[in-house]
């Protein structure tokens, strides 16, 4: 199957699927700018922006790189904008079985480092256990349904971009080997 990327690309999967490496992958095998967008989103103390400015922060961010772009999120408040202008989205849709024990890690991991994700946001024990925005539980409740969403937004809805379904690691390994190699590859060459 041809899995030419595009300059405009859009990635999608569920929490802890690995969108965000996936996108910076991407970038820079194709010297793409990456957005975030849930550092877009998410303003000091986990504060949402609002959706106004949300849209207006991606359309200004896609204006101001005519060149190219790779955005990672499932924002639906601005997929419609994002879907508008991309000649390529990538679903990243591994089995449940792969991602939740990934997500699970990868919640762990930040909370032991204290690492900041974005605008001095960190996650934590009590956010993660004992909140209704737990990471962990919106992994489980949200699995089926973003499923359904997304199958809508990218196979039923009018949209220009070309879909690419990835269903497991080795997809993704054989995705990465078709893009063509990096300056950085080139230049150790």
């Amino acid at each position: 199957m041809d899995r030419e990327a595009g300059r405009f690309i859009a990635v999608y999967g569920q929490s802890g699927s690995g969108k965000s490496t996936l996108a910076r992958q991407i970038g820079a095998r194709l010297g793409l700018p990456v957005f975030e967008l849930d550092a877009i989103h998410h303003l000091p103390n986990w504060e949402p922006i609002a959706p106004e400015q949300f849209r207006a922060r991606v359309q200004e961010i896609m204006d101001a790189h005519p060149e190219g772009w790779v955005f990672d999120g499932n924002y639906a408040g601005v997929r419609d904008l994002i879907l508008e202008r991309a000649d390529t989205a990538i679903w990243l849709r591994l089995p449940f079985r792969v991602v939740y024990p990934r997500l699970v890690r990868r919640t762990f991991g930040r909370m032991v480092r204290r690492e900041e994700l974005w605008n001095g946001n960190r996650e934590s024990f009590r956010m993660t256990f004992f909140s209704r925005e737990s990471i962990l539980l919106w992994g489980v409740t949200n699995w089926r349904p973003h499923g359904r969403k997304m199958r809508r937004t990218l196979f039923e809805q009018p949209h220009d971009a070309r879909v690419i379904v990835l269903r497991s690691a080795r997809d993704v390994e054989r995705f990465l080997a078709s893009l063509p190699p990096s300056r950085h590859d080139n230049a150790a060459a």
